[in-house]
């Protein structure tokens, strides 16, 4: 079979959606609630939590490469990337029902149990993660095939969202019955187990088709050489850096905005639910787009104008929820097409380091993006918590100006100015529509002849 001509079936393009959903089942409710359930619920201090989040992901990048090494060493009858789905699962179901549950320590003990199984869990979605966004690059070898493949797996992960910043809160209040402990750990044992179920349809319903060059050694000192000599995929982990301290920072502080400064808590359900409904109407533009202007300028203009969206919010007299939802929705939107086109980008520079070094390390290519986006999520959850102590947030309290000034900012100027930012960086980014089109053709020769050949 061709696979330079190969267009995926429906069916696989879902099945492999479907795995971002059942990630962010768990890491939205990590992203978007666990700071706030450390603090309102579980009585940890704000600073400490923050330092928790930091200190969990150090660790967690710490393995990421290690695991990119590993599953591009791993040959199975199931490929390289699959059999981390299949085998990491279940691992991950559990560790992520033992975050949400708060057993009756004193304060130390409350810190380190949070530490530990936050830890714990972030290390677990790290082995199945990483290799599921690789195999999103081995089942085609087009990059319009995989911008559309990224737009149904971000469609779903963002569906995945939706459900997650839209019924927490709900679910919360109907399992807990008045024990909001118990209500967000019945919660995150339903998101688990759907998890469990969509990654197993995940692994059942794909194919992996791209294999690194036959004649390829493992150098381990080879591939880390094609990783760091390769610039658009530098360019492309500073950026993931950049736009992770952003999602982090806002995903972290908009419960708070929404408690002590719009004072309507139960909204925020809603504000998510609108925001995360943007982008899924705006996510298909993303492949039309990209062959149309070409990925790195779709990116930046992105950038540029979804960042201008969030810093408004920030202007006075925006202290009303008409004109929240309006920027929210209008920056949403226009980060929406960037979102799949980041992953296809990494997929791209994959395949520049193979047409440019002859080697092919696919998992360490996406592990070391991962390992840098994670690094920006940390950093951006641990400032959240730090720009709240410094602003002297008190939890379940009337705030004091300078309080809610932190808050308004951490939403809006600070995640704007941030996502603007990565503009400047994707000017630098050196594949274009041509380059791409080029490096297609010569891989393909190459894997053909490599076939009549073997």
């Amino acid at each position: 079979m061709n696979t330079s001509s190969l267009k995926l079936p429906f069916k696989e393009k879902v099945g492999y959606a479907l795995g971002d959903t059942a990630s962010h089942f768990v890491w939205d409710m990590v992203g978007f609630w666990l700071m706030f359930f450390y603090t309102d619920i579980y009585g940890i201090s704000a600073a400490a939590a923050g330092t928790i989040m930091l200190i969990a992901r150090f660790w967690d990048m710490a393995i990421d490469p290690l695991i990119g090494v590993l599953s591009d060493r791993t040959n199975t009858r199931w490929g390289k990337f699959r059999p981390y789905i299949l085998f990491g699962a279940v691992p991950y179901a559990v560790l992520s029902v033992l975050t949400f549950t708060t057993p009756n320590f004193g304060e130390f003990g409350k810190i380190l149990y949070a530490g530990t199984t936050y830890v714990l869990l972030m290390t677990a979605y790290a082995f199945i993660n990483l290799p599921y966004s690789a195999l999103g690059a081995v089942m085609s070898p087009d990059t319009y095939e995989r911008a559309g493949l990224n737009t149904y797996r971000f469609i779903a992960g963002f569906v995945g969202q939706f459900v997650v910043t839209g019924l927490a809160l709900t679910l919360a209040e109907f399992f807990g019955g008045g024990d909001k402990a118990q209500g967000f750990q019945y919660t995150i044992v339903l998101f688990a187990f759907l998890s469990l179920v969509f990654f197993f349809i995940t692994f059942k319903a794909t194919k992996e088709r791209v294999s690194p060059p036959k004649e390829q050694k493992n150098s381990l000192k080879g591939d880390f050489s094609s990783l760091f000599k390769n610039k658009a995929w530098v360019i492309l982990a500073i950026v993931g850096i950049i736009s992770f301290i952003m999602f982090a920072i806002q995903n972290a502080a908009v419960a708070y905005y929404f408690k002590y400064y719009i004072g309507n808590e139960n909204n925020v359900q809603l504000f998510n639910v609108v925001g995360t409904v943007a982008l899924i109407v705006a996510l298909p533009l993303s492949k039309p787009l990209a062959k149309r202007f070409g990925n790195r300028n779709v990116f930046i203009g992105s950038s540029i104008i979804s960042g201008i969206f969030f810093m408004l919010i920030y202007l006075p007299g925006v202290d009303n929820l008409v004109s929240v939802y309006i920027f929210n929705v209008l920056a949403k939107m226009a980060y929406a097409p960037a979102v799949p086109l980041l992953w296809t980008m990494i997929a791209d520079s994959a395949d520049y380091g193979e047409w440019t070094t002859g080697r092919r390390a696919t998992g360490l290519y996406f592990s070391a993006a991962v390992f840098a986006q994670k690094a920006g999520w940390g950093i951006g959850a641990a400032l959240a918590g730090w720009i709240l102590a410094i602003s002297q947030f008190v939890p379940n309290a009337v705030q004091t100006d300078t309080a809610i000034t932190g808050i308004k900012l951490l939403v809006s100027v600070i995640p704007g100015l941030l996502y603007m930012s990565c503009a400047i960086f994707m000017i630098f980014y050196n594949i274009d529509s041509k380059t791409t089109e080029q490096m297609k053709r010569d891989l393909d020769l190459i894997r053909e002849q490599e076939k009549n050949n073997s």
